[in-house]
C-alpha cells in the first residue's frame, strides 16, 4: 500500500523579544519601610518646598539661566564662579565612589528620584486599586464601568503629582511665586516659553519613567547598576539571602520547631520576591537589578517572627561576613578599609576646598580685556596709553563702589572710572572701558607686566573695603 505523502512541518513564530510584563508588588512594612518613607519624605520636602522661600527679596534657591546667576541662598554664583560647579561635580562623583564602596545601593533604594516617584506611583496604585492581589484581579478582569473608574481615578491622581512635578522643577528656574499664579489663572502670555517646556518635559519623564518603566529603568537603562561592580568588593554591604542557614528551603507547619525539621528556616512563601520591585528573588544571591530597598528584609523578617524563627535570614550584610570570613559584629571594622579611605580622602579634601573657596569668595569680579584694535597710542598729553575693557560683575545682593588702581611702571595712571568709584547694584553686570597711560621714558618696548588693584566696599560701611589684584600686561612702542 502506498504510504501517505509527508505533511510539510507547520511553521512556527519564534519571537526573541518578550515583552515586559506589569510587576505589582506587595505592599511591605517595617522599620526599613518606615526609613524609606521619612527618606522620601525628606527628599520631597526639599524638591517641593525649597523654591517658596525667600531672601533678600527674591527666591531662595532660582538657577537664573538668562540671568547667568546662580541664587543659592546666601550665595549668589556668576559665570566666573565655574569652578565651584566643578568642585560641585567632583564632590558628587567621589561621593557616589565612597558610598557605594561602603554600602552598596543604599542611594538606590531610599533616595534616587527613580526610586522616590515609583514608590509614591505604587502608593498609588495600592490607594487606589488594593494590595497585590486586587491589582492582579483587576488586570485580568474585563473591561467595565468598575474598572474604567478605578483606573481613571488612579491615572487622575498620577497625572496631578506629575503635573505639579514639573510645574515645581520648572520653579526652581524661574520663580514658582509667579508660575504658580499665571498658570493657575490661565495668564498663559505671561509664562515663558522655557518654563512651560521644563515643566511640561520633566512632567512627562515622571509619568513615562516612574509610572510607564518604572523597574525596566533601574534594570536596563540605569548606568549605576551596570558599573557598581567596579566599586563592590567583599566587604560592600549588600542585601544577601544565608543559604546557609535556609537551605533546604520547604514548607512546614507553624508549631514545629527548627530542631525537629530537615528543612532550614526559608518555608518559601515567595513573600519577598512578591515585596521587590524589581521583581527578582534574592535567594538566587546578589543581582545587579538588586535596589537595595530593604523590602524583601521587612516580609522576611516578619515572616521569622510569626514562625518564632530568629530575624536576619535577609539581612544586610557583607560577601565576606556571609562566608564567615569575619563575624557579623566585624562588619563597621572593615569599613575602614584602603579603598574607603582614599575615596573619604578626596572627598574631604574636595568637600574642605570648595566650602574654604566660598568662604574666600569675592562679590565683586573683574576680567580684564585688553583692546587688540589699538595696541598702544599716544594721547594728547604725550603719554603712551593702552585702552581696556573692565566686565564687572558685582555677585552679592548689595551696592558696592568699586575703584582701581594700576602699578608695574613709573608714572602710570588709569582713567575712564568715575570720581568717587564706579557704583555697582546689587547683581550688577557691567562693562567698561578704562584707559591706561605711561610716559614713553618707563615703558620698555613691547609687553610690559602690570597690575590692576581693585578696591570695594559697602557704601554705608567705606572701611571695611576688601581688595583684590589682577595682572594684565601694558604695550610700549
Amino acid at each position: 500500500m502506498a504510504q501517505p505523502a509527508a505533511q510539510p512541518p507547520k511553521e512556527q513564530v519564534i519571537s526573541l523579544y518578550q515583552g515586559a510584563k506589569r510587576i505589582h508588588p506587595k505592599l511591605a512594612k517595617g522599620r526599613f519601610a518606615n526609613l524609606r518613607l521619612w527618606a522620601i519624605l525628606a527628599t520631597q520636602f526639599v524638591f517641593y518646598v525649597t523654591p517658596w522661600f525667600n531672601l533678600h527679596g527674591r527666591q531662595a534657591v532660582w538657577f537664573d539661566i538668562p540671568g547667568r546667576r546662580f541664587h543659592i541662598f546666601a550665595f549668589t554664583l556668576v559665570p566666573n564662579d565655574l569652578i565651584y560647579l566643578t568642585g560641585l561635580l567632583l564632590l558628587s562623583a567621589f561621593g557616589l565612589f565612597w558610598w557605594t564602596t561602603i554600602a552598596g545601593r543604599l542611594w538606590c533604594g531610599y533616595a534616587c528620584p527613580q526610586t522616590v516617584y515609583t514608590e509614591i506611583m505604587l502608593w498609588i496604585d495600592h490607594l487606589v486599586e488594593g494590595d497585590r492581589n486586587k491589582r492582579l484581579k483587576l488586570d485580568k478582569s474585563p473591561w467595565n464601568f468598575t474598572k474604567i473608574r478605578i483606573k481613571a481615578t488612579k491615572y487622575l491622581l498620577i497625572f496631578l503629582v506629575c503635573a505639579w512635578t514639573g510645574i515645581t522643577f520648572a520653579g526652581w528656574f524661574s520663580p514658582i511665586r509667579a508660575l504658580v499664579t499665571h498658570i493657575f489663572t490661565f495668564n498663559w502670555a505671561a509664562v515663558s516659553g522655557a518654563a512651560l517646556i521644563a515643566a511640561t518635559l520633566y512632567g512627562g519623564a515622571t509619568w513615562l519613567f516612574a509610572h510607564i518603566m518604572r523597574e525596566q529603568v533601574c534594570k536596563y537603562m540605569c548606568p549605576y547598576a551596570r558599573f557598581q561592580s567596579a566599586m563592590f568588593d567583599r566587604d560592600t554591604l549588600i542585601i544577601s539571602y544565608d543559604p546557609a542557614r535556609g537551605e533546604p528551603r520547604g514548607a512546614r507547619k507553624k508549631n514545629v520547631q527548627r530542631e525537629d525539621s530537615d528543612l532550614g528556616d526559608c518555608i518559601n512563601c515567595t513573600l519577598c520576591v512578591q515585596v521587590c520591585p524589581v521583581g527578582i528573588d534574592i535567594r538566587n544571591g546578589l543581582q545587579y537589578e538588586c535596589i537595595g530597598c530593604a523590602a524583601c528584609i521587612d516580609v522576611c523578617d516578619e515572616v521569622m517572627d510569626k514562625m518564632g524563627y530568629p530575624r536576619g535570614l535577609i539581612r544586610y550584610t557583607t560577601e565576606g561576613a556571609l562566608e564567615k570570613d569575619y563575624p557579623e559584629n566585624k562588619i563597621p571594622r572593615r569599613m575602614l578599609r584602603p579603598r574607603v579611605l582614599g575615596y573619604g580622602a578626596v572627598l574631604a579634601a574636595v568637600a574642605v576646598g570648595l566650602v574654604i573657596g566660598l568662604l574666600l569668595r569675592q562679590d565683586v569680579h573683574v576680567d580684564i580685556i585688553k583692546d587688540r584694535g589699538v595696541m598702544v597710542r599716544q594721547n594728547q598729553d604725550g603719554w603712551l596709553e593702552n585702552a581696556y575693557n573692565l566686565r564687572i560683575t558685582n555677585a552679592s545682593e548689595h551696592t558696592k563702589i568699586l575703584t582701581a588702581s594700576v602699578a608695574g611702571l613709573e608714572d602710570i595712571k588709569i582713567t575712564g572710572l568715575p570720581e568717587g568709584g564706579l557704583r555697582l547694584n546689587g547683581s550688577d553686570s557691567i562693562s567698561i572701558p578704562v584707559q591706561v597711560a605711561v610716559l614713553p621714558d618707563y615703558a620698555e618696548p613691547g609687553s610690559n607686566p602690570i597690575v590692576f588693584t581693585f578696591r570695594y566696599a559697602d557704601p554705608e560701611k567705606p572701611n571695611e573695603a576688601e581688595t583684590f589684584t589682577t595682572k594684565s600686561t601694558f604695550t610700549g612702542e
